[in-house]
């Protein structure tokens, strides 16, 4: 069998198990195949201990010493969002191969694309390097379980004083990178989250403790109201803008060069947006559209709802919001976390609102020249050139890797999609190009 068609079945293998938050029992079942595999088809050391029944979802910690002076890290992870079949062409924990209309040929599933096919095409562009003899960088390989809520373990153990993790001179967190069909992306560093709940509790403040009759609005607060008052006092309109940052030197070169090739009704197909937010960043041009993506903080609503959920004619009880608040690296999300609770300390009106941060960590950047960089370029060598962006829009706990690596990217070739939605899926021809891009950057560290 070819690399492909082994990581193929490795992929439909793990996308059968629901490994994720809901489901211990499946996420620990993953961990023991998981450590099974890295031990028996690659030959690794593991260095972690088994999973328990206090730790469904471990961070998992494999080793090769191919007695180089040089190590590299690989990161992936193996967590996963629910699935119900309901507008699924294959049952999500099935999977199946189907012809998609625009993309072709491609395997369906829950974790296709993010990241259980990454995660296995990493493992056989490993195998293969060493199995023939062509892997001459040490490896660390490092698997996290509970990447979909923000790695809260993994951040633990990186910031461990006794962390057995190696110093690499590179780290890689292999996946389909050529989004919505076009280009690679290389990403230079990532965004930092804050997300938590913006809370407006029931009674003591002037609302009623349990939901009531909607005609004593004249003279008892209503908690909906509030959160909404509260809510239209952070951030600007539509997109909850909070604050901007000035493009430095660096991030002002990589911006120019991306812009010169960004095209924006591509960005919105992928993005499956009809327009951007507003008319007056939607008409610039790709330059100033992509500084004002990249230099914005925003305040992001998820989700909106009252205690009792629905009701008629009725003053809630309470009321909540979901938020997420990223921001360009340089920016510190706790510091605009502060700012929010100082704007509700200041208004009397607001006293019955509490905000709730369940998780913070701040963003991390890379420069052009850290070593990776370079082999992540080469290894998509053969194909278009990729996109380079200063970071990602996106938010991901890299800082934690700072002290043990010299750079943290997210790359590879080959094109997924739908991930955390309906017929989540990978492109078959596109894993191909995939593993060996991998292999590709691994062999490039070596040099």
């Amino acid at each position: 069998m070819s690399a492909l068609d082994d990581a193929l079945a490795l992929t439909a293998r793990w996308c059968a198990i629901p490994s994720h938050a809901g489901d211990p029992a499946s996420q620990m079942r993953q961990a023991c195949e998981l450590r099974s595999w890295l031990s028996g088809e690659l030959g690794a050391a593991l260095l972690t201990s088994s999973p328990s029944e206090t730790e469904p979802a471990p961070v998992i910690l494999a080793r090769i010493d191919s007695g180089s002076a040089r190590t590299v890290l690989l990161y992936n992870m193996y967590d996963v969002m629910p699935a119900t079949p309901e507008g699924w062409l294959h049952d999500p924990w099935a999977g199946g191969i189907a012809d998609m209309p625009g993309i072709g040929r491609a395997f369906l599933a829950r974790g296709a694309e993010n990241n259980k096919g990454p995660l296995a095409g990493m493992l056989i562009a490993l195998r293969d390097l060493k199995r023939s003899g062509r892997l001459r960088v040490n490896v660390e390989i490092l698997l996290d379980g509970q990447e979909e809520r923000a790695s809260p373990a993994l951040r633990r153990w990186l910031a461990a004083p006794d962390c057995p993790l190696r110093p690499s001179a590179g780290a890689l967190f292999p996946s389909f990178c050529e989004y919505g069909g076009g280009p690679p992306r290389l990403y230079l560093g990532f965004s930092g989250m804050a997300k938590g709940r913006l809370e407006v509790a029931a009674g003591g403040w002037g609302g009623p403790a349990r939901a009531i009759h909607s005609s004593n609005a004249p003279w008892i607060a209503n908690p909906a109201r509030v959160l909404v008052d509260v809510l239209a006092r952070i951030g600007g309109p539509e997109t909850g803008e909070l604050a901007q940052i000035d493009l430095d030197a660096d991030a002002a070169r990589v911006v120019a060069a991306l812009a010169r090739d960004f095209d924006p009704a591509a960005e919105l197909r992928f993005r499956h947006a009809a327009c951007f937010a507003r008319p007056r960043y939607g008409c610039l041009d790709p330059e100033a559209l992509l500084r004002h993506v990249l230099t914005t903080a925003s305040f992001n609503i998820a989700t909106l709802a009252t205690d009792p959920v629905a009701g008629d004619a009725v003053i809630p009880a309470a009321a909540t919001a979901a938020f997420d608040l990223r921001a360009p690296p340089s920016l510190a999300p706790d510091a605009l976390v502060a700012g929010i609770r100082d704007l509700l300390a200041a208004e009397p009106a607001f006293a019955g609102a509490a905000l709730r941060v369940d998780d913070s960590y701040p963003g991390a950047r890379v420069l052009e020249s850290a070593a990776g960089v370079r082999a992540l370029h080469d290894a998509y060598a053969g194909g278009p050139a990729p996109q380079v962006w200063p970071w990602a829009i996106g938010a991901a706990p890299a800082y934690g890797f700072g002290r043990h690596t010299e750079s943290f990217l997210i790359g590879g070739s080959g094109r997924g999609g739908n991930a955390h939605g309906v017929n989540e899926f990978l492109h078959i021809e596109g894993f191909g190009r995939f593993i060996a891009s991998v292999s590709a950057w691994i062999q490039g560290m070596a040099a």
